[in-house]
């Protein structure tokens, strides 16, 4: 049974992150913009967090450091994407190679700029923020020790975000206009919606959630940040495309590639795996195999936003 425990919860700590930029790359892409740019966008809000936690962590700790750090990352994701919103919206950009470009430039900045500040690249900082067990939820039989022990708040962030993003875009005016401009922009500009508007905030949408994927990532698996995200962007990516841009089957396809990863991360404390003799190497493949088999028998039934990566302008019927 503890192994079963063992494996959720790791699974939950893959997950989480995927759900959360998954999710901010779908109202990106609702709105009309291809958002390739998710895994810069997650370098910068870890970078931008993790040296806001490595500066701070000596005057503060636990959860108030984190829940800060949080804003930090939900900013400096913004700001970073709306280079990638102003590329594609006003400068009608193809989208792609937008999204590429901050995808090299993120990486850069944050060695660049760490060197500069601390001599070195990597920033380590004090893994503070283990719950190690949530008052009276813990004692819940099975359900406590499954969710409330050992475990991180941005777990429930996660699932905070999974419920604010099904009930904006199916529940409000806001996500009816966003869903218009990302399927028929023209339908939607001549009822009065402006389309550049909906769009800026599909994509700052993005990377505010993008950001915080990105700190969510690098807290409960590791001690420092060395400029990477080890590619969660663009398996995020598959994880939208695999839930077909909508919340719950995002959420469906985030748990499937948590688990994916658990296995490739984890194996060696799974007793059944552990005793398999399987090469190490071949496990940390299993989450990329698993990612292109889902894409070839998934894509051909994509029904991604008819607008989606398409430039509007205004002046064109």
């Amino acid at each position: 049974m503890s192994a079963v425990y063992f494996m959720f919860q790791q699974t939950m700590l893959f997950a989480i992150p995927l759900l959360i930029v998954a999710l901010g790359g779908m109202f990106s892409e609702r709105s009309g913009v291809v958002n390739i740019a998710l895994e810069g966008i997650m370098t910068i809000g870890a970078f931008a967090s993790i040296l806001f936690i490595n500066k701070f962590q000596n005057r503060m700790s636990g959860q108030p450091l984190l829940l800060l750090a949080i804003l930090v990352a939900a900013l400096a994701g913004i700001i970073f994407s709306l280079f990638h919103a102003y590329a594609s919206i006003h400068m009608k950009a193809d989208q792609t190679i937008s999204g590429t470009a901050l995808n090299m430039f993120a990486p850069a900045f944050a060695i660049f700029t760490a060197r500069q500040i601390q001599g070195v690249q990597q920033i380590n900082f004090d893994n503070t923020f283990r719950i190690q067990k949530v008052p009276v939820l813990g004692d819940i039989p099975i359900l406590g020790e499954l969710l409330f022990q050992n475990s991180y708040i941005t777990t429930y962030l996660g699932f905070l975000v999974l419920i604010i993003a099904s009930i904006v875009l199916y529940k409000t005016k806001f996500g009816l206009r966003l869903r218009a401009c990302g399927e028929h922009p023209q339908a939607a500009d001549s009822v009065g919606i402006s389309v550049y508007r909906m769009r800026y905030s599909g994509v700052l949408l993005s990377g505010l959630l993008g950001g915080i994927g990105g700190l969510v990532f690098v807290i409960p698996t590791s001690t420092n940040f060395n400029a990477s995200v080890a590619g969660y962007g663009f398996l995020a990516l598959a994880v939208l495309i695999f839930g077909q841009w909508k919340p719950i089957r995002i959420l469906y396809a985030a748990l499937f590639f948590g688990l994916m990863k658990t296995i490739a991360s984890a194996y060696s404390g799974i007793p059944f795996l552990a005793r398999l003799g399987i090469p190490s190497y071949l496990y940390k493949m299993i989450p990329y195999i698993a990612t292109l088999i889902v894409l070839a028998f998934t894509s051909k039934k994509s029904q991604a936003p008819k607008a989606a990566g398409v430039p509007y302008d205004k002046g064109k019927r």
